[in-house]
């Protein structure tokens, strides 16, 4: 969890005329579940895949996974308020979060919030909202009365607004937890958020810390900040510091912008793909890809990768929630075999590794290793991103065994999202926070688009604090 150092920050970044607010998301790697590197990769790759399948099956998606986990932190209430940590998601569109008392079942070995708040001064939010039909799926508010036990008559006459939003339910591929939603005060920096709409979990099942939503939807963080200020809403970007599976924690924090500074969304340096509406995951930032490139030779991304139809398939969802890029097993596979062609003739294949962490294709590395440059081309004009080596290729000091002395491996860290066509439907790939890393990625919801431009992330981090001071 974040350091009291975050903490001060936090509350020392000030927003400019409330079109800019600037906030911390810590990265912590929690190595002790994990009893080697190979074991940490194995979750985390496992982890990719199982969100990466629930967005397809129309399910709520996962929170981000081991070793890949940005938190951000903001107060709720007044006298005294509390201070909540959360993950942030761009797959999803709800803040929530445990609440005292809370009980967590199957949730030995796993990070906990470091003390459930207490929300008894917060407000109930009646069954009559807006905001509890989003949460319920859009059901009829006369049907969540009736749910919540509100007299017949009372529904009749639609005079119910005393009866309180019934529980809401949310199933994730290894967890699921039930919140009510209640409203209070938020604060990050010198902003203040009155009415703030928030899941509260008294009882989870695997999910011990709760989610920032920053989906589009009526309930996501960006959505309730444009209640209050559009230009805070209709704008948000991070810049993740880069991490290694092998070091215990990154030091700088990833700044998170939340709406407008100079020069963000107009800098020439930014490459924009156009958002893809999809009807069938109306939360997720979808956008087109085109092709692949692998050195100078560029595969071409099957059709259903470069816009969604009208029953949401196809697409890629932007995700900080998901740790490594998903590609369809038609794409993935001419991608590797491009890779192993220029790779795997001078370096040894790990296939041992390779089984170990999920990952692949993986090299046990002799001396210095040429890797080619992967380019990710998406739909539009001069949308071309090119990739850090590190964004792809990671490089660790494999323990060995007993035949086999310990020495240096480096694996590709794109994955297999199996054939989309034995898939019940829904996006046709995933990119990582992994891949992000060492980019600022610009959300544009005024223009709908995405953008990304490579930073020195650390550095923007301490510039914009500089800045303000």
């Amino acid at each position: 969890m974040a350091s009291p150092l975050f903490f001060l920050c936090l509350m020392l970044c000030i927003s400019y005329s409330y079109q800019m607010v600037l906030m911390p998301l810590t990265h912590t790697i929690s190595k002790t579940q994990f009893n080697s590197i190979h074991h940490l990769l194995k979750s985390t790759s496992t982890r990719s895949a199982s969100r990466f399948h629930r967005h397809r099956q129309n399910a709520v998606s996962l929170p981000l996974s081991p070793g890949s986990d940005y938190t951000l932190s903001f107060n709720l209430g007044s006298n005294p308020s509390q201070h909540i940590t959360l993950y942030m998601d761009t797959g999803s569109d709800i803040v929530w979060f445990p609440c005292a008392p809370f009980e967590c079942i199957l949730c030995e070995g796993k990070p906990k919030a470091t003390k459930p708040p207490n929300i008894t001064h917060s407000n109930a939010v009646s069954c009559q909202s807006p905001a509890c039909a989003v949460a319920h799926s859009s059901m009829s508010p006369h049907d969540l009365c009736a749910i919540a036990r509100c007299p017949l008559d009372a529904i009749e006459t639609s005079d119910c607004s005393s009866a309180t939003c019934p529980p809401f339910y949310y199933a994730y591929a290894d967890g699921s937890f039930i919140a009510r939603l209640y409203r209070d005060t938020l604060s990050m920096s010198s902003l203040f958020l009155k009415n703030f709409t928030f899941g509260c979990a008294h009882t989870a099942l695997a999910e011990p810390i709760g989610v920032a939503g920053f989906g589009r939807g009526l309930l996501s963080l960006p959505a309730q900040l444009a209640t209050y200020s559009p230009q805070l809403g209709n704008r948000f970007s991070y810049c993740l510091v880069s991490h290694s599976f092998d070091g215990e924690r990154v030091r700088k924090p990833s700044p998170l912008i939340i709406g407008r500074y100079d020069g963000a969304g107009e800098s020439s340096d930014f490459i924009y793909t156009s958002m893809l509406r999809n009807p069938k995951h109306p939360y997720f930032y979808c956008v087109g890809l085109a092709g692949i490139s692998v050195g100078n030779r560029t595969i071409p991304a099957p059709e259903m990768l470069r816009r969604v139809d009208g029953r949401g398939n196809g697409g890629v969802v932007v995700d900080s929630g998901t740790t490594f890029t998903m590609l369809p097993t038609s794409l993935y596979n001419s991608v590797v075999a491009e890779f192993d062609h220029r790779v795997g003739r001078v370096q040894k294949r790990a296939s041992e590794v390779e089984k170990k962490t999920g990952l692949g294709p993986c090299y046990y590395l002799d001396g210095l290793v040429k890797v080619p440059v992967v380019t990710l081309h998406f739909v539009g004009n001069n949308s071309n991103v090119v990739l850090p080596r590190k964004n792809y290729f990671y490089e660790f000091l494999d323990g060995g065994d007993g035949a086999r002395r310990k020495g240096k491996v480096g694996c590709m860290m794109l994955m297999d999202g199996g054939d989309v066509a034995d898939l019940s439907g829904g996006p046709g790939a995933t990119l990582g926070n992994y891949q992000q890393q060492g980019f600022e990625v610009v959300y544009d919801l005024e223009k709908q688009r995405v953008g990304f431009a490579r930073r020195q992330c650390a550095s923007l981090w301490d510039n914009l604090n500089s800045e303000k001071s």
